[in-house]
């Protein structure tokens, strides 16, 4: 089980640093800087700015899908609480961490990791240790709003490799009925892939391009206005 775990996590950690590291396929290094593109940098960064002013006393809790979120500046290191690997029950240790933070908002992007654990049910202990996590945070920080944010899906490539994958949808059933239990907020992020296009995706199909987080961020800012 050790050496089980033990892969899982390296290779998690492989995947955060290839697609976090990769850049759009569109960015052409060898094509001059213009006006114009130097104004569509500005405006990244205007963009940039208005998510870390709104998000300022948020913590985003998660695996490597939500790392990059700090990774791409989006926002803000002390508003993110997330590694490679991490699933509910590794989660349980960033507590004392996240209740220095104090957060008036914590959203909870875990799962990714959590569907492939080494076990029977990887659904049911995962949700009981998302549960328990739930609990805890109620206890330290009951002052804090807290939203459960769906797993994203993968593109059908990564889930011909890793057949587990096609049980994303029942875990985020799964994770919808714990938010109506424990009485806390629930995102659905499929909407961001409505139209079905693969171009947010990074070269594995799991991760994303920094595009992918403003549009995370848009769908769930109504959290905290």
């Amino acid at each position: 089980m050790k050496k089980i775990v033990a892969t899982l996590l390296l290779g998690s950690i492989a995947l955060v640093l290839a697609a976090c590291g990769n850049e759009s396929s569109s960015s052409s290094p060898q094509q001059p800087t213009t006006r114009n593109q130097g104004q569509a940098t500005e405006s990244k960064g205007s963009v940039e700015t208005e998510y870390q002013a709104l998000f300022q006393n948020s913590v985003f809790v998660g695996d490597s899908i939500t790392e990059c979120l700090s990774f791409h500046d989006v926002l803000k290191e002390e508003n993110v609480l997330a590694g490679a690997g991490k699933t509910a029950e590794f989660a349980l240790q960033d507590m004392a961490e996240l209740t220095k933070r104090d957060p008036e908002h914590i959203f909870i992007h875990l799962g990714s990791d959590d569907i492939l654990w080494p076990t029977d049910n990887p659904k049911t202990y995962s949700l009981k240790n998302y549960a328990k996590l739930i609990g805890i945070i109620k206890e330290k920080l009951p002052q804090a709003k807290i939203t459960l944010l769906s797993v994203t899906p993968v593109t059908a490539e990564a889930e011909e490799l890793e057949p587990r994958y096609k049980n994303i949808n029942d875990y985020n059933q799964g994770l919808k009925e714990l938010a109506e239990k424990e009485n806390i907020g629930y995102v659905d992020l499929s909407p961001i892939f409505s139209n079905g296009s693969n171009n947010l995706y990074d070269s594995d199909g799991i991760h994303f391009k920094p595009e992918f987080y403003s549009s995370m961020l848009d769908l769930v800012k109504d959290q905290v206005e």
